[in-house]
């Protein structure tokens, strides 16, 4: 349990450790390894470890939920199987997902993404830059839909550029919302550009920066999302 935490003067309160959420439950998330947020009567913000994390309630009340954990420093599992993982767990005895080492095909470099039982559950594709863009982009395949594509290619201009291309202040209060963990304090990044991910017209998911995620279908597998963040964070 979290110690030596002062409210007021004098008191000290203790503060269990957040528990972590299904998965399947998320709809936005960020990597980061802050637990509680500094406030009025929290001075430091209070931290643990590095996981994907889900904000939860407001004022003394938020908190950062882990719902996907790196693997551990010490593995209990006896796998020793390279490339890169999630767990369920802190402790990385229950296998989230994983993603196969790069294919190099026409252009691109795909990878494979398995679930725990090491069953193919989509897709991530990097595509070589185009003459129209100015960077990679990226295409995220989930079987029975159509492939989700990322607007890295026009969305330079981050916010505003999306706020004039039509995405609105819901989207970017959305992305706020987000945006907001961390924001005292733990391993949290800085702003940046905001992305859109489409597949065949409906917005999916959106995403500032690498690390920040919004989920806006409900179909889509989040163990994808966490895939594609898993490797630009790798």
């Amino acid at each position: 349990m979290e110690t030596g935490l002062v409210f007021g003067k004098n008191r000290h309160v203790d503060e269990p450790p957040v528990p972590s959420i299904p998965w399947t439950d998320v709809w936005e998330f960020a990597i980061g390894n802050e637990e509680r947020p500094a406030t009025g009567q929290r001075k430091n913000p209070v931290l643990g470890l590095r996981a994907f994390r889900v904000p939860h309630g407001g004022g003394m009340q938020r908190v950062f939920a882990p719902c996907a954990f790196f693997p551990p420093e010490t593995p209990t599992t006896s796998s020793s199987a390279p490339g890169l993982r999630l767990y369920e767990d802190a402790e990385g005895r229950t296998l989230l997902c994983s993603l196969d080492e790069p294919e190099e095909i026409k252009g691109e470099r795909r990878r494979y993404v398995r679930d725990g039982k090491g069953q193919t559950i989509g897709t991530i594709r990097r595509i070589s830059p185009l003459k129209h863009a100015l960077k990679p982009t990226w295409r995220i395949d989930q079987p029975g839909h159509s492939e989700i594509v990322s607007s890295e290619e026009w969305a330079k201009g981050g916010p505003k550029e999306m706020v004039q291309r039509g995405a609105g202040k819901f989207l970017l209060g959305a992305i706020q919302a987000v945006a907001d963990m961390g924001a005292e304090g733990g391993d949290q990044p800085s702003k940046s550009r905001v992305l859109e991910w489409r597949a065949d017209g409906e917005l999916v998911m959106t995403s500032e920066g690498h690390r920040r995620f919004l989920i806006r279908a409900s179909w889509l597998d989040r163990r994808l999302a966490f895939a594609y963040a898993l490797l630009r964070d790798s």
